[in-house]
């Protein structure tokens, strides 16, 4: 069978309008043997093409009614004919996108009129000879389905088998899959859910902050009122109340700027430091709690300064951390060390100690929020375990990176930084200490506005002490009145009160006639979005609850001056 497809004539199409050129291709391709069609138009093509299979068309390409592309065009979108191949002959020389037209529309070659015989037998006969073996291929491909029709019938029960295996396996993956797109949309709703409570958590942690801040106030002014009345007190019940105190501030601090950090929020103050002031800030932070451990701590800094270009305030904060975290989770006794060098790599850094350690696993979540490593109850050393992830974001913040090295539990850890060199020197000066505490030697009249009494009365109570004449005012409603008879220099004013904010009331002091008092917001919200919107409401200055001594004598000894966050408590 397949011998007799090899020599068996093939069909080939002859299309054209023009009996006279049907007439020509008769004549140049009856020396091939073949079967030739005429067909004297598109239509009449297509018909032929319904009834019986072709090698090849000899499509003319401008014929009335369909031309040419046009009829190639529809042929090849019929299934059989897909792969027909398809000769274009024209008399008209056709521009590049024309053949390129041809060409989409499956057309295999172009032969040109007047037609060169021995071109267009040549052509014809290459397609046809390729039919004919496409078409013996098929014919051997039938014998051997032939061939293996009984061993296909010996495994069609095995096949049955499988094939209805498979059909189980199927069903299951699409039952598997219709789970899985389930899933993934319930994935989709819990991340919203999760933006969305990561929002709220944001939201409720300065909220948190401010009502913290509200009652922790009383307690600081009342600390200093203490102080300042016997400032040689040396009671260690005292000093106990005054580092928990300061600890509690430093924890809200830690919580606002951890929010801040991942909301975006947060910016540096970058001026000119070296590592030297960094580390002794931090130091002087920490001493407490390494004295209390009784741990031996070890410097190792080089003599000459290393400069950076950074915010000194939240490095000191770094090592403070490192520092505080070494203490922390380093038996009574212990011995830490923080040391530094500079390479033509940058800055590296060090806080190690001989503590608790970490296992493998550890290390890889040491720097995640509120991460803790040792939560067992009766190891449990404190703390919200966001320390660590400040220290490492606010390293990146700075262009430098962090890492953890511990031999094991037991065995200590070593915390490295680095840090980008700075070349030259850098125009900002390093941030000033700020001076002592110091009473003020011009007493002053100070309006105190809070409807927390305890707050405002403790307050007064500390600016009494301090020289100055204060008043204090509950009713935010009844503050024109007292500043028409009082005539204050300085108002101290609460922002969140009921029934009249303090914005309302700063807006209408700074519209009234007469002397301008110095106008203090004391707030528990101290965001910076807080600050610009206090100095857009006539704000002088931006107190955090609860407020720094030194800043609320420095506001009463100059008066007014710039609205500056150098005399906010940042904690």
């Amino acid at each position: 069978m397949a011998a007799l497809a090899a020599a068996a004539p093939v069909k080939i199409l002859l299309v054209d309008d023009q009996p006279g050129r049907l007439l020509t291709y008769r004549t140049i391709l009856e020396p091939l043997g073949e079967e030739l069609v005429e067909a004297h138009s598109g239509v009449e093509a297509l018909k032929r093409l319904m009834e019986d299979e072709y090698a090849v068309i000899l499509l003319d390409v401008n014929m009335p009614l369909m031309d040419g592309f046009e009829t190639a065009a529809m042929i090849h979108q019929h299934p059989r004919f897909e792969n027909t191949p398809i000769i274009f002959v024209t008399a008209v020389n056709l521009s590049d996108l024309d053949r390129l037209r041809g060409y989409k529309l499956g057309a295999v070659d172009y032969v040109m009129v007047p037609v060169i015989p021995e071109i267009m037998r040549t052509k014809v006969s290459v397609l046809a000879e390729l039919y004919r073996k496409r078409r013996q291929l098929q014919v051997l491909n039938s014998s051997l389905e032939a061939a293996h029709v009984a061993l296909q019938q010996e495994k069609a029960l095995e096949l049955e088998q499988l094939n209805a295996s498979l059909r189980q396996a199927n069903a299951e993956l699409e039952l598997r899959n219709r789970e899985l797109q389930a899933e993934n949309r319930e994935r989709i709703r819990a991340e919203a859910r999760l933006r969305e409570a990561d929002q709220r958590k944001d939201e409720f942690l300065a909220t948190l902050a401010h009502e913290l801040r509200n009652p922790l106030a009383p307690l600081q002014n009342a600390l200093a009122v203490r102080r300042l009345r016997e400032p040689g007190d040396q009671d260690p019940l005292f000093a106990m109340m005054e580092r928990q105190l300061s600890l509690l501030v430093r924890m809200i601090e830690d919580l606002l700027d951890i929010a801040r950090i991942t909301r975006g929020k947060f910016t540096l103050r970058r001026g000119s430091t070296t590592l030297q002031d960094v580390v002794s800030a931090a130091v002087d932070t920490a001493r407490p709690l390494i004295e209390q451990g009784g741990h031996a701590l070890e410097l190792r800094l080089p003599e000459a300064p290393i400069r950076l270009e950074a915010d000194h305030a939240r490095l000191a904060q770094v090592f403070a951390n490192l520092l505080n975290n070494a203490a922390k989770y380093s038996d009574p006794g212990g011995r830490i060390e923080l040391g530094a060098r500079e390479s033509d790599d940058g800055i590296e850094a060090w806080v190690s100690d001989a503590g608790i350690g970490l296992a493998p696993e550890q290390i890889e979540v040491v720097f995640e929020m509120f991460r803790q490593v040792d939560t067992t109850v009766e190891r449990s050393r404190g703390g919200l375990g966001i320390g660590l992830t400040l220290v490492q974001r606010l390293v990146e913040m700075h262009g430098g990176t962090v890492q953890v090295h511990s031999d094991g539990l037991g065995r200590g850890c070593t915390f490295r930084i680095r840090l980008p060199s700075v070349d030259g020197v850098l125009d900002t000066p390093v941030e000033p200490s700020r001076p002592a505490i110091a009473v003020s030697p011009t007493a002053r009249r100070v309006l105190v506005v809070d409807d927390n009494h305890d707050s405002a009365d403790t307050l007064a109570m500390m600016l009494r002490l301090l020289g100055h004449e204060p008043q204090v005012l509950y009713d935010p409603a009844a503050v024109e009145d007292a500043v028409a008879s009082f005539e204050p220099e300085i108002v101290f004013l609460d922002l969140g009160m009921p029934g009249r904010s303090g914005y309302e009331v700063a807006r209408a002091l700074r519209e009234r006639g007469g002397a301008r008092p110095t106008i203090v917001a004391v707030t528990g919200w101290g965001q910076p979005e807080d600050r610009q919107r206090t100095t857009q409401a006539g704000f002088d200055h931006h107190l955090v609850k609860p407020p720094d001594i030194q800043a609320v004598i420095d506001i009463c000894r100059q008066g007014a001056h710039p609205f500056a966050e150098d005399l906010a408590h940042d904690g």
